[in-house]
């Protein structure tokens, strides 16, 4: 997987990032390093220090490996959900993705396990949380999590044997990277094309604008070593990339000694570090490898850079698609307190309504959004801080970048409020404190870019430090702030200017160039050249479908796994007549609060109204407070209060659902009330009428959706076909689908003099849910809180308008007729999003678990293989949802090809073309899913907000465990045969087969 690295706050890297299972400021797990000293002698390691880190409740190893001089940080802390990676600085010079293409080879087989990617294949062999590899700018990363003993060695085994002793063979390459082939490898005559999974998967990451834009950037900003080119590839550049480049580079770069391990969680450290040097590091001697990234010559003037993109054809104005934005590259990531500075400067300068940028670019409306690597950015050797806009027009680039200077001049002048110092140190205090799940695996990410240069790893770890030395600072000069502003932003001419526009011709001239750099290869070739071709063809063909020995992998068994659920106990009392749902949890002093008010009342003409209301309803004032002083009075007290859509398929019923909007937010405990006062004045006294106010909003959410369609186009495919199936998906269809990105950019479109209807909408449906009529609540808190906190739920619930009623949770539709429909999304990417629907049974039905083993099998037996392997798409699937069975692809060279796959994959189990083991690795792929850690916050939603019993989750893993293979192609059979009603929908590029068959719906962007 290629990372475009999106801005990172470095103040906020744990805010959303911790779980803990016991609150304990100091474990035995800890105190088990504890005894460690500087100098120790370990298995071949050597400890460098020992640093305990309470903030965070762990303590810290970092050792250094004798022989090899790989290094080791080791986090203990008491946590069951142990990860590890391992991580090597990756500095391409061009731009023909070799890292990132590495980086699939090198899963694709090894010298102690020789099948066909054992990474995929462990997918089903294993409890794992988390299992992925990453390529970032400078850096590749192998990380995984598990909570189970065994698997967590396991995965150590594969891991380790990939990335050290790869077989890497020419096949693999081709196969991952990039090829010349036939197009239909079984008929040499077919025309010759480029293939490869890494090939489509850039084709598909570069029709995103945004990802264009942030790439060229970055590019531009640090010309002259590895950050000037794209390690993920740019696919005119891949093609460039060979086989011998490939093992060269592993052979110069996937050495111990350029190595960085990680190990975390409450498994003991001598077993890892036994293991790893015995069975690895042992086998390989010291080198000098000189990876390392020079900071970036500064600039004595401004540079300017010009970007063109594919046209945006969701845009609300076509004639406002021009991006801008400047920026300014900072300091070195090493010197951390001035990284954390500046982090906290950037957060200062754009985050919050109330922020200096927020109010001088995004309220004007000259523009619908921030432009994209808006932010400060800590993820390269220097650091870098961008600021700007996108949708605006091309007249009035100056102006922006005038209002960006003056901005600064206001800054320099004025300095920063202390509310929002306060409101952003306050930040910092709850991410602290929040638990969420795997910290394991982001704590690797999110100390990445430091270690990667050489910097202390605990360094970056000891948030509390900074923030005391933070607040020195402030104390010690009250122009502090100013002066950074100063230095990095009106002093500093490392400055790059960059602006994107449309070129009409953007998808076209990609085309052609593609198509001439084909040409041009291929004319090259001789008959003897397209002979070999060809037979590599059909070698690789059979390669992907041969029988394999997997007997060499290790997995789990079925028998390791317990029978029973771990329970989510959660009682049900009333307050003020409104039911609302206790969990007791450890919350290292957070209480988290949810409300669900349902919607059933709002009448059908304003439901695709409602996720704008959600999305505006916290954000445009209430009671005697203007939008910023809301938003930075949520700032001081609270996570953020959010709001959204809520749609869900009755556990036992395909023709009722449950719709809402969710309330949430949380805060320390000693905030309760403050929080929830806050959300007395939004339920009682909302202010929808700045109508200024709102359209900035609008702007902002139709931007965002827009971008997003070409990162989660497999979603939105899914969405909008399974809308044909039952009432609730096509509710969903549209409240979150293609329906409602249509919706907002018709309201963006809308004129000002309309905007007054727009306003009326929202009051419409805040006059249908801001109330106790339909609201139901739920808490998580400590015993010792919760007492309290049910108290003050009481009095919200009185102080606000409505009256109880008893009306049904859920809405009864009547029998929904399903549809056989086909349609296509045209859009200028250049790759598809395919997916196929049909309905099937709700959760408790005694074929569900049947169906949701059966997506595992297909998924990872045929799918995989037929689409990914051999279509060359970046991924594919099967997905069981309750009352509908979804197959998708994900940016996909293909379109009716990969229909076709769908169909064959039923055939194939039909046909009884698998083996009882497929069943058993699909079980444990599903018990994976349901088998991931429960954060203290969101202990018991899975109940509150599906109505899923602790009983049915038995029932449901009960018979998980008694699938069988018959079980399998009696409801595959069943469901997916026959004339049974099956939609299609995908989004891609103009379709010649689409275009000649009536069937087809085509909805133009």
């Amino acid at each position: 997987m290629h990372r475009i690295i999106k801005p990172g706050k470095f103040a906020r890297i744990f805010a959303k990032s911790q779980r803990i299972h016991h609150c304990r400021l100091c474990s035995s797990v800890q105190n088990a390093v504890k005894k460690y000293k500087d100098g120790d002698k370990i298995h071949g390691y050597t400890v460098k220090k020992v640093v305990e880190v309470p903030e965070l409740m762990l303590t810290s190893v970092v050792l250094h490996h004798d022989k090899t001089g790989a290094e080791h940080l080791h986090v203990a802390r008491d946590d069951s959900n142990n990860a590890f990676s391992v991580m090597f600085r990756t500095t391409p010079m061009d731009s023909t993705g070799v890292p990132h293409i590495l980086e699939h080879t090198t899963l694709c087989g090894s010298r102690r396990f020789p099948v066909r990617d054992p990474f995929f294949k462990m997918l089903n062999r294993s409890l794992s949380t988390f299992m992925n590899a990453m390529t970032a700018s400078d850096w590749t990363m192998y990380p995984y999590s598990s909570q189970n003993q065994k698997d967590f060695e396991n995965l150590l085994s594969v891991y380790l044997d990939a990335v050290f002793f790869p077989q890497l063979r020419e096949l693999d390459f081709s196969q991952e990277g990039w090829r010349l082939e036939n197009e239909n490898p079984e008929d040499k005559s077919s025309p010759l094309m480029f293939k490869g999974v890494v090939y489509n998967e850039m084709k598909g990451v570069f029709s995103n604008k945004d990802n264009i834009y942030c790439q060229a950037v970055q590019n531009e900003l640090l010309p002259n070593h590895t950050y000037g080119v794209i390690s993920g590839g740019e696919p005119s550049k891949i093609t460039d990339l060979t086989w011998e480049h490939l093992k060269n580079f592993h052979a110069s770069h996937y050495h111990p000694s350029n190595s960085r391990f990680y190990t975390y969680g409450n498994f003991p450290l001598e077993k890892h570090l036994e293991y790893i040097n015995n069975n690895y590091l042992q086998k390989f001697n010291k080198i000098d490898i000189d990876t390392k990234v020079p900071n970036e010559p500064r600039w004595t003037e401004m540079r300017r850079k010009h970007i063109t993109c594919q046209p945006d054809p969701m845009a609300p104005d076509p004639e406002k698609q021009t991006t801008v934005s400047v920026s300014y590259l900072l300091t070195d990531i090493s010197e951390t307190f001035e990284s954390f500075t500046l982090s906290i400067i950037g957060a200062l300068l754009m985050d919050g309504e109330t922020s200096p940028f927020y109010q001088s670019l995004l309220v004007p409306k000259i523009g619908s959004d921030y432009a994209p690597m808006t932010g400060y950015h800590g993820d390269t050797k220097d650091s870098a801080f961008s600021v700007g806009l996108q949708g605006i027009s091309s007249n009035d680039v100056e102006k922006v970048t005038q209002i960006i200077s003056d901005t600064f001049d206001k800054v320099v002048s004025e300095g920063f409020e202390q509310k929002r110092i306060d409101a952003l140190l306050h930040q910092i205090e709850l991410g602290l404190k929040h638990q969420s799940s795997n910290f394991g695996v982001k704590l690797t990410l999110a100390i990445s870019h430091n270690w990667n240069h050489d910097t202390d790893p605990v360094e970056s770890l000891q948030i509390n430090k900074y923030v005391e030395q933070f607040r020195q600072k402030l104390q010690d000069d009250p122009q502090f702030l100013q002066n950074k502003v100063k230095q990095y932003f009106k002093n500093n001419k490392h400055c790059l200017l960059s602006t994107m526009s449309p070129d009409e011709k953007f998808e076209e001239k990609r085309k052609e160039e593609e198509s001439t750099r084909l040409q041009k290869m291929v004319e090259k070739l001789t008959d003897e050249d397209k002979e070999q071709i060809y037979k590599k063809g059909q070698t690789l063909l059979q390669q992907q479908m041969d029988k394999e020995d997997l007997s060499c992998l290790p997995t789990l068994h079925i028998n390791e796994i317990d029978r029973k659920i771990i329970e989510e106990k959660a009682a049900t009392v009333t307050s003020g007549k409104v039911p609302v749902q206790l969990c007791v949890q450890p919350t290292n002093g957070i209480t988290y609060l949810h409300m669900m008010s349902n919607m059933s009342d709002v009448p059908s003409d304003l439901k695709p109204y409602v996720p704008l209301f959600c999305d505006v309803i916290t954000k445009m004032g209430a009671g005697s407070m203007d939008y910023k002083e809301l938003s930075q009075q949520i700032e001081l007290t609270t996570s953020g209060l959010e709001a959204g859509t809520h749609v869900n398929q009755h556990h036992s019923d395909n023709y009722s659902y449950e719709q809402g909007v969710e309330f949430s937010s949380y805060c320390l405990d000693r905030n309760v009330d403050k929080m929830l006062d806050l959300w007395t004045n939004i339920f009682c006294s909302p202010n929808l009428k700045d109508e200024g106010r709102l359209m900035t909003l609008v702007m902002m959410e139709a931007a965002n959706l827009s971008s997003s369609i070409s990162g989660q186009g497999h979603s939105y495919a899914m969405t909008h076909c399974s809308s044909r199936m039952n009432a609730a998906a096509q509710l969903k269809e549209v409240l979150g689908g293609m329906a409602q990105v249509s919706t907002m950019k018709t309201l963006a479109e809308t004129d000002e003099s309309a905007v007054i209807t727009i306003v009326e909408k929202l009051q419409k449906i805040g006059q249908f849910l801001l109330n106790k009529n339909n609201i139901r609540f739920a808490i998580n808190s400590t015993s010792e809180q919760m007492s309290s906190n049910q108290n003050k739920v009481e009095t919200f619930i009185e102080g606000i308008p409505g009256d109880i009623k008893s009306t049904e949770k859920y809405t009864q539709h009547g029998y929904f007729e399903p549809e056989l429909v086909k349609t296509q999304f045209e859009l200028p990417f250049s790759v598809n999003y395919m997916s196929k629907a049909v309905e099937t049974v709700p959760y408790t039905h005694e074929d569900f678990p049947i169906l949701r083993v059966l997506s595992r099998m297909m998924s990872a037996k045929y799918l995989h293989r037929e689409i990914r392997e051999k279509g060359g798409a970046y991924g594919s699937g099967a997905v069981c949802g309750s009352g509908v069975f979804s197959f998708y692809s994900y940016r996909d060279p293909n379109s009716s090809k990969t229909l076709q796959v769908f169909d064959e994959a039923v055939k194939w189990v039909v046909e009884d073309k698998f083996v009882p083991e497929d069943v058993d690795e699909a079980k444990l792929s599903v018990f994976q899913q349901t088998d991931k850690p429960i954060t203290p916050g969101s202990a018991g939603m899975t109940l509150f907000l599906s109505g899923i019993t602790d009983e049915m989750r038995q029932t449901m893993r009960d018979r998980l465990f008694q699938v069988s293979k018959q079980d399998v192609i009696n409801v595959t059979k069943k469901y997916l045969t026959g004339d049974r009603p099956a939609a299609v929908s995908f989004i891609g590029p103009e379709n010649s087969t689409v275009k000649t068959d009536n069937t087809w719906k085509v909805i133009k962007g």
